[in-house]
């Protein structure tokens, strides 16, 4: 009897340890603490990559922090690795950043000059695009859209042209002529010597040097003429020498 008594009363004070333990705790398992961001912003502004690494890991992959918390990690980091040429990686980080707030006008800028890195144009316009909507007065992502816009319309004209001379091959009468407007590269280079010779022009000092420099396009044009067809003539080298010594040391 003295031992069912001595068992009932360890048996008890157990019960009364748990529900004083359960009444402590709310009835709730202990909650995840979240991590500080600071040491995270700090490496990042630091520009130590080892140190962010791990510090903004803890942040972005604890699922108890605050959204606020979790984008700025995610951006500090994205910016550190973007500084440090991993663009995949910069770009995975400003995506799930954009995934938990979409109106962020500096993200969408900032992936989209990652895009561009990487000659993802269409991604890129469509983020500095996507910056201007949110806000238009966006000094940066104005300016990626506009010079965005005009390297389209630049490429656009160049597919516009791509394969055609300079001159009309509908009148063309010279064997050498025809032999451009069959030759898709011959055709390109023609029209590269025109448009050099066009700037060279644009470019003389005086009418006496213009007329200097067009009379060697004209003698150009005469050799070139003369010699297509016959043994030893390479019209493409030709091309490409008149074109290097318009361009000339500075490479146009």
């Amino acid at each position: 009897m003295r031992s069912l008594i001595q068992w009932s009363g360890v048996g008890l004070l157990f019960a009364l340890s748990f529900a004083a333990a359960h009444a402590a705790t709310g009835g709730e398992p202990a909650a995840v603490p979240q991590v500080d961001i600071a040491p995270c912003l700090a490496a990042a502004a630091a520009d130590d990559i080892d140190k962010a690494a791990t510090a903004c890991a803890a942040v972005i992959d604890n699922e108890k922090m605050a959204k606020g918390d979790l984008i700025k990690a995610l951006t500090a980091r994205g910016g550190l690795y973007a500084r440090h040429d991993q663009v995949d990686r910069a770009i995975a980080d400003d995506s799930r950043a954009l995934e938990l707030d979409s109106g962020l006008a500096d993200v969408f800028n900032a992936r989209g000059e990652l895009w561009l890195r990487k000659g993802d144009k269409p991604k890129a316009v469509q983020d500095f695009g996507a910056a201007l909507k949110i806000d238009p007065n966006h000094e940066k992502a104005k300016a990626n859209h506009k010079a965005m816009a005009r390297e389209i319309e630049r490429i656009g004209a160049q597919m516009a042209v791509a394969g055609k001379p300079s001159f009309i091959c509908k009148g063309a009468r010279r064997p050498v002529e025809k032999a451009i407007c069959a030759n898709r590269e011959l055709a390109d280079l023609d029209r590269e010597v025109f448009a050099a010779n066009a700037r060279v022009l644009r470019e003389a000092r005086n009418a006496s040097e213009a007329k200097a420099l067009q009379r060697e396009q004209d003698d150009f044009i005469a050799r070139r003429n003369a010699g297509f067809g016959r043994p030893g003539y390479d019209l493409k080298k030709a091309m490409q020498e008149r074109l290097r010594r318009l361009n000339g040391a500075d490479g146009y």
